[in-house]
């Protein structure tokens, strides 16, 4: 492994990029999200239903990497606003698994407006976004030890 010179400034930090890159995102996302009335985490959260409605509560936090305390309530206030309903799993009972309903399956036609707006938005061609991607993923398996 190549040895890395100290940093001398927050600019240097790959973690401050990250970081920063990181708000940048999610305050560029919020006007997109707001006119459906959803937070990011929400979104993301849909996202994942959309891939595969029926999801347990932990299969998805393990996906978001959150703690299944963190996705509750989010999956909750999902629940409140009509995109979801929850369970418990027919075969294990202590299980808890989250459907879309027929309001947040129709929520997955905007999406991909926003996505390519956000897309164009970024400055990054599509072969600079999927190296962005592959790095991003890359940089998280490091950070959680290859898993």
């Amino acid at each position: 492994m190549d040895s890395f010179d100290i940093p001398k400034q927050a600019d240097d930090l790959f973690c401050f990029g990250v970081y920063t890159a990181s708000h940048a995102i999610n305050r560029a996302y919020s006007p997109h999200l707001k006119k459906l009335g959803l937070t990011y985490p929400q979104y993301i959260t849909l996202t994942l239903l959309w891939e595969r409605d029926g999801q347990k509560i932990n299969t998805l936090a393990q996906k978001l990497e959150m703690e299944t305390s963190t996705l509750t309530p989010l999956v909750k206030r999902l629940e409140n606003l009509g995109h979801v309903t929850r369970s418990r799993s027919q075969t294990d009972g202590r299980a808890v698994e989250v459907f879309l309903t027929e309001q947040g399956v129709a929520l997955k036609h905007k999406a991909p407006e926003i996505t390519s707006c956000m897309s164009e938005q970024t400055g990054l061609d599509k072969s600079e976004l999927q190296k962005l991607q592959t790095l991003l993923f890359r940089l998280r398996d490091g950070l959680n030890g290859g898993r």
